[in-house]
């Protein structure tokens, strides 16, 4: 059975929004190493259509994009990606996949079937794996911003706290700092 590895950028106040955090080689090669160590990708369907308005064309050499995004989005395109949600149900991005049925079972059931494990990187849908006891790691990116504004991580709660071990505290040149946790 493999991991579910919850990941994000975040800034010091626990800012989620994906333009809020610093954009260089460096941390595009920290979420590609992240992305090749996992065997699939798991996202909710907002950050599903996100990525999907943007990466594919990347890809597909569509849009100007320097070496480092243009590698992220190649191995973003082979990597099998699983989507939760239920409002959609068509998914055409290469290798996409949804997850149907109860979300406890669909996302156990993705878990027990990819050894490599599986990278999460929803903020809401974390909240939700989350209550279900689903997450063991935790990867953020923290970088060196205080946003003033949200969506936080976790902002819809939890209903306990989540004991943590470091594993591991990587500083960048740009300032952000990988932090790894692990469930204790």
């Amino acid at each position: 059975m493999g991991l579910l590895t919850f990941s994000l950028n975040l800034t010091l106040d626990g800012c989620v929004d994906h333009e809020e955090g610093i954009v260089d080689d460096e941390t595009h090669a920290f979420f590609t190493r992240l992305m090749d160590d996992h065997g699939a990708m798991l996202w909710g369907r907002v950050t599903y259509e996100m990525m999907e308005s943007y990466w594919p064309a990347v890809a597909r050499g569509e849009v100007d994009a320097p070496p480092a995004l243009r590698e992220w989005a190649e191995k973003l395109e082979a990597k099998p990606k699983y989507v939760v949600s239920s409002t959609r149900a068509d998914f055409p991005w290469t290798n996409s996949h949804r997850i149907t049925g109860d979300l406890r079972s669909g996302v156990q059931a993705l878990k027990d079937a990819t050894p490599d494990g599986v990278l999460l990187g929803s903020g809401l849908l974390a909240n939700e794996l989350d209550r279900l006891d689903l997450i063991d790691e935790y990867r953020f990116l923290v970088h060196p911003r205080i946003a003033g504004h949200g969506p936080t991580l976790y902002q819809g709660g939890l209903p306990h706290a989540r004991r943590l071990e470091l594993v591991s505290a990587t500083p960048l040149r740009c300032g952000a700092v990988a932090m790894h946790y692990r469930r204790v």
